[in-house]
């Protein structure tokens, strides 16, 4: 559970910034930070490539197709991301460019370029050396960092979703202005602007 001291941190912040901002904030209340849902970071990395430019719902149905098809092979869906595999993947919704990135993401791992040294690493740095790999951009190393790393004070300003609420909820265009008055814990901001547009969606 986020600890009430930060919790109480972001409101205060907030409410010299926006009324509906503290308020939407407030009505979220305090969030879990669940500990890193994958077991490697090219795993984490394997997930938010498909996701990229797609919607949650559009990307999770073409993991679940990657997985099925992981399955039929009785594979592991990484052991489809190795040359020979691109029209399995493409049939499940998987663009030509993202194939090759995950393959790239799978052949980074296997030369040690993923390692847990990259936990120590600052975030700029540590995304520097992501984006060196094909089809890892700033966004996807921004969400690993969020989620894999739990690093606190990331705002992901490639986001459309986080920026485009933190932009409803201040009538601020710079958002990464904004977040920065949130420093250290603009990825918990970032969670906040999620878990925002969630209950806005569940709600509509």
């Amino acid at each position: 559970m986020l600890d009430v001291a930060i919790y109480d941190r972001l409101l205060g912040t907030a409410a010299t910034i926006s009324e509906p901002l503290r308020a939407a904030i407030a009505s979220v209340g305090l969030i879990e930070i669940a500990p890193p849902s994958h077991r490697s970071l090219a795993e984490r990395l394997f997930v938010e490539v498909v996701n990229q430019q797609l919607s949650t719902k559009a990307a999770l149905t073409i993991w679940t197709r990657v997985e099925a098809a992981a399955a039929a092979q009785r594979v592991a869906p990484r052991d489809l991301f190795v040359p020979g595999f691109e029209a399995l993947l493409r049939a499940c919704g998987v663009s030509a460019n993202k194939v090759r990135a995950l393959q790239a993401i799978r052949a980074a791992e296997e030369a040690g370029l993923l390692g847990l040294e990259l936990a120590a690493l600052p975030h700029a740095e540590r995304s520097g050396a992501l984006c060196r790999i094909r089809g890892v951009g700033p966004w996807t190393a921004d969400m690993a960092g969020i989620f894999h790393f739990l690093d606190p004070d990331i705002w992901p300003a490639g986001d459309v979703a986080a920026v485009g609420v933190l932009r409803r909820l201040t009538g601020i265009d710079d958002t990464v202005a904004t977040a920065a008055r949130f420093a250290p814990y603009r990825s918990i901001l970032a969670r906040y602007m999620w878990r925002s547009r969630d209950a806005a969606s569940a709600a509509a």
